[in-house]
């Protein structure tokens, strides 16, 4: 996608990169794994490994952004039992981002049509699931706050 702004001439030339990427690979990039190995970088194997350990420890995941969901999608598709431990911030402008959302069957929290990049709707993510998880354990249930149900 467009990332950051990029013009149409270096977005072509993205695409063409990505096209020989894949028929470089395509005899050899047929198990998760490998594809990965062969597409992921080093950030994203990192990420993806992260969330499978944190998925054995039984750790919830914040995941932020298009690259962030691109490893989730590394890490589901090692591991599928992964997919139950995450929760998706926002919605990116990337163009992929949805795509790759869908492939997850993950609804975000925000859609603020966001494209900051650098954890932005995780920050943001933060206070709204700390409120959620202290209304949860501390809020009065009615029969507590002597609330008449008729």
């Amino acid at each position: 996608g467009r990332g950051t702004g990029i013009d149409d001439e270096v977005l072509h030339h993205k695409i063409k990169l990505i096209d020989s990427a894949l028929d470089l690979h395509k005899e050899v990039a047929t198990t998760a794994f490998e594809k990965l190995r062969c597409f992921g970088g080093f950030e994203i194997a990192a990420l993806a490994g992260a969330y499978i350990a944190c998925a054995q420890k039984g750790v919830p995941v914040l995941v932020d952004g298009f690259i962030s969901t691109a490893a989730a999608v590394a890490a589901v598709s090692l591991n599928s039992g992964v997919r139950d431990w995450m929760l998706f911030s926002h919605y990116s402008q990337e163009s992929g981002h949805r795509h790759l959302l869908g492939f997850l069957d993950a609804s975000p929290l925000l859609d603020f049509q966001m494209r900051l990049g650098e954890g932005s709707g995780a920050a943001l993510c933060v206070p709204l699931l700390q409120s959620a998880c202290l209304l949860q354990s501390e809020m009065a249930t009615f029969g507590e706050a002597a609330v008449r149900v008729n």
